[in-house]
């Protein structure tokens, strides 16, 4: 059973960091791309960021380019995104997805966690 699980979400004020996690099992965590993804209220989802299955290419959205940073530790079965300068447009729950390629397209992705809450607060 796959399973893709979120932390680290919380509630920061507008300037402030925060680093979430996701943390996988029952997948060869090397073997597929990550990304994350974001929904806030009354939007679609959309993508913030991915990763290839090696770590060595790396892709984001314009709005988060400089400020968040993602990284993967395959021994560890973890990919991470590193934000920074968070501003409150940047309130959302966040979502990890693990697919064959690391693309910006939700449908290229197989398996999805549940979510981590971020606020901003300004």
């Amino acid at each position: 059973q796959v399973q893709l699980v979120e932390s680290g979400g919380g509630l920061v004020q507008a300037g402030d960091s925060l680093k979430v996690s996701c943390t996988t099992s029952g997948l060869t965590f090397s073997a597929y791309a990550m990304g994350w993804f974001r929904q806030a209220p009354g939007k679609e989802r959309e993508f913030v960021s991915s990763v290839s299955r090696g770590g060595y290419n790396t892709y984001y959205r314009d709005s988060v380019k400089g400020r968040f940073t993602i990284s993967r530790d395959n021994a560890k079965n973890t990919v991470y995104l590193q934000m920074n300068r968070l501003k409150p447009e940047d309130t959302a729950v966040y979502y990890c997805a693990a697919g064959r390629l690391a693309t910006t397209q939700l449908n290229d992705y197989d398996y999805w966690g549940q979510g981590t809450q971020v606020t901003v607060s300004s």
